[in-house]
């Protein structure tokens, strides 16, 4: 499986060495699918707006329980071609700030995780 590379810190497409748009491939691919599926606001995919995460709905704004949460996440990351498991781990900090990481492992038995 290959996907169009992002950097990292911009989440912007990036060129390779002979500037051709770049491409990751699996592991760091099915990494970044999960990290791109799990910041999917529902409806902002124009082709299904069924796909993500109700943020505008459940979560910004909103209380909200951490499971509630800490399921969307997962359930959002089974939906990436080649997911057979995911377990999201939340914490939330004073200032209503929430960070954590999701592992998952994929169907070649590797397990990676992505920072949320």
């Amino acid at each position: 499986m290959a996907t169009l590379f992002l950097d990292p810190k911009t989440w912007d497409l990036t060129l390779d060495s002979e500037g051709n748009i770049a491409y990751a491939k699996d592991p760091y691919a099915k990494a970044q699918d999960v990290a791109s599926a799990v910041r999917l606001f529902k409806g902002e995919l124009y082709y299904d707006t069924e796909k993500g995460i109700p943020y505008f709905d459940e979560t910004l704004g909103k209380k909200q329980s951490l499971a509630l949460y800490q399921y969307r996440l997962e359930q959002e990351a089974l939906t990436v071609s080649g997911v057979v498991s995911a377990k999201a781990t939340i914490e939330s900090r004073e200032g209503r700030i929430v960070s954590g990481f999701l592992s998952f492992t994929d169907d070649t038995n590797n397990t990676l995780k992505v920072q949320l």
